[in-house]
């Protein structure tokens, strides 16, 4: 049973490499020239691979970047019979997965909580040399 983990993880791996070299050299959608493939989660039946993505350099107000984040997985959801047969091409399964995009909120979140903790270190500075001054 080890192995089937150790197997469905490969081949997320797999995926996730090819699927990072067709969206940079074979797509021509803009909405998809600047985002990176986080990870891909693989069934144990390999029938389906959650991909999980981010979009690269939005600093764009929040409804804009609302929009952008719709566009992008309506594009790659267009995207995904073109990349799944490509994947077909390229890795020799028996069964090429379902492609399942879903955006990753885990770089946001990260980069949250290194600003709240930014914030938190600067705030106890500034306390601690206002109290060396009294």
């Amino acid at each position: 049973m080890p192995a089937d983990y150790s197997r469905s993880r490969r081949v997320g791996e797999l995926i996730q490499r090819e699927l990072a070299t067709l969206l940079t050299r074979e797509i021509k959608d803009p909405r998809l020239s600047l985002i990176s493939i986080t990870a891909v989660d693989v069934t144990r039946d390999m029938g389906l691979a959650k991909v999980f993505y981010t979009i690269i350099n939005i600093d764009k107000d929040n409804d804009t970047v609302i929009e952008h984040k719709k566009q992008v997985k309506q594009a790659l959801k267009k995207a995904s019979g073109f990349l799944r047969y490509e994947l077909g091409q390229r890795i020799k399964l028996r069964v090429v997965p379902t492609l399942d995009f879903r955006y990753d909120v885990s770089i946001e979140k990260g980069i949250h909580l290194s600003q709240l903790i930014d914030n938190a270190v600067s705030d106890d500075h500034k306390r601690s040399d206002s109290e060396d001054n009294h």
